[in-house]
């Protein structure tokens, strides 16, 4: 069973950085899809940024040129830096997964696709 468990979140004024992390244990093979998902108050939860099988990358295009994942294959974890914050980008933060032995990064940006999701970190940004 394939565990995630985010951190990195907290309270960050606006155009400041944050970096997310993720956490994944329980699955031998690392060449799997990952994403970060997000969700704000009164919102749909929307993904953000995902890497798909074959280590290519895909954005939401509000966060495009502002926010990088990345995946480390060697230590099973995934990143978000996150640049540039604005107010909006205040949510909480969700890593997923898939086990799928090909996905796509616009295919894993559809949480439809995420069979395994992290608990969340909160992200909040003051103006």
């Amino acid at each position: 069973q394939l565990q995630l468990v985010e951190s990195g979140g907290g309270p960050v004024q606006a155009g400041g950085s944050l970096k997310l992390s993720c956490a994944a244990s329980g699955y031998t093979y690392s060449t799997y899809s990952m994403a970060w998902f997000r969700q704000a108050p009164g919102k749909d939860r929307e993904g953000v940024a995902a890497i798909g099988t074959d280590g290519s990358t895909s954005y939401a295009d509000s966060v495009k040129g502002r926010f990088t994942i990345s995946k480390d294959n060697a230590k099973n974890t995934l990143s978000l830096q996150m640049n540039s914050l604005k107010p909006e980008d205040t949510a909480m933060y969700y890593c997923a997964a898939d086990l799928a032995l090909s996905m796509t990064a616009s295919q894993a940006l559809s949480q439809e696709n995420m069979d395994y999701w992290g608990k969340g970190t909160l992200v909040y940004i003051s103006s």
